[in-house]
């Protein structure tokens, strides 16, 4: 998608539409359209209204996120982001990046957006892969409030021990992996 530069270079609103939401967007007609179609105006009002309350709850997470994302490319050094999670950070931008993941709360609305953020602050691809997956399978919050009721500590401090070395493992993957698509 392309990107306005900071008002220097705006881009045209018909350039900021790019295929995936060109595709959702009539995916969703269609959808739409064959649930009228098939189940009648009253299921499809029915639908409406509860996709319309799922976007009024994820809204303002959402909007959260991406303010944060965007603040911090501002508040962070872009000195202080290369040391800590750059592309030289090694084994240190990989904890930080898998500590931080861990403890993010919430769904992708949330970390996705914080992932950019940190990327376009300055963060490398491979502590951008070990934060994703280490908000996928490591989050802390996810296990204290969802798993340890359900499966028991002993369980969920199993599956958590089992799952640390995946961010790690995800990271450095990366780093191999892109060094084949370097010219």
């Amino acid at each position: 998608m392309a990107m306005p530069d900071h008002g220097r270079n705006p881009v045209p609103p018909w350039r900021r539409l790019d295929g995936t939401t060109v595709f959702f967007t009539l995916l969703a007609l269609g959808a739409g359209g064959a649930t009228w179609w098939l189940h009648g105006g009253a299921v499809f009002n029915q639908t409406l209204g509860r996709a319309v309350g799922l976007l009024a709850w994820i809204t303002p997470v959402l909007l959260g996120a991406l303010m944060v994302g965007a603040y911090m490319q501002r508040l962070i050094p872009r000195a202080t982001m290369e040391h800590w999670l750059g592309g030289r950070s090694g084994l240190r931008g990989l904890v930080v990046a898998t500590a931080a993941g861990a403890i993010t709360p919430g769904g992708p609305f949330a970390a996705f957006p914080l992932v950019v953020g940190l990327y376009r602050a300055g963060a490398s691809t491979p502590v951008c892969v070990s934060y994703i997956t280490a908000w996928s399978v490591l989050g802390l919050n996810r296990a204290l409030v969802w798993e340890l009721p359900f499966l028991g500590p002993d369980l969920v401090l199993l599956r958590l021990l089992v799952s640390l070395p995946l961010p790690f493992l995800a990271g450095y993957l990366t780093v191999f992996l892109t060094r084949w698509q370097r010219p």
